[in-house]
């Protein structure tokens, strides 16, 4: 049986296809404990950046006859299918090109300049690095492998 990180790859697999033939883009995959749930989180958006209610059903409909031949997971889990939302994470160089100019909020693995959250506008990406411009008017650059997790984020 798989678990957390290993679960989310096998179901990256088993939805890209499903993705593709209906023409949207897998966004993230998330297996995670939410107080005694298990949730199976599946992230899409069509070409429009968003996700219908249909398209949310087909996806679900589909992923969820893999999920019951293969039986990959061995607890008992819930199976959601949504579109990302607006503090949607950021992963590949195709998100961090398209979201240039955008508010993004940036946990790393260890402190840096002793924080280990960081929200500015996204500057650019190149050579697996991020340039943000900070709010308190500085600039950093941070190396992909710093990096635990960045999505968009709003001000309040």
């Amino acid at each position: 049986m798989f678990y957390l990180g290993k679960v989310a790859d096998l179901v990256t697999e088993f939805v890209l296809p499903i993705a593709h033939n209906e023409n949207l883009t897998l966004v993230d995959v998330e297996f995670l404990k939410e107080g005694s749930d298990w949730i199976l989180r599946v992230f899409l958006e069509n070409k429009a950046g968003e996700l219908t209610i249909e398209e949310c059903e087909k996806v679900s409909r589909a992923l969820s006859v893999i999920l019951d031949e293969e039986d990959p997971i061995d607890k008992s889990y819930i199976l959601e299918v949504s579109s990302p939302g607006l503090e949607r994470p950021l992963k590949t160089k195709e998100d961090f090109e398209r979201f240039q100019g955008e508010l993004i909020a940036v946990k790393t693995f260890k402190k840096i300049d002793g924080q280990k959250e960081f929200i500015g506008i996204l500057k650019d990406y190149q050579d697996g690095k991020i340039k943000i411009d900070l709010r308190n008017g500085n600039e950093i650059d941070l190396d992909d492998d710093l990096i635990a997790r960045v999505n968009l984020t709003f001000e309040i």
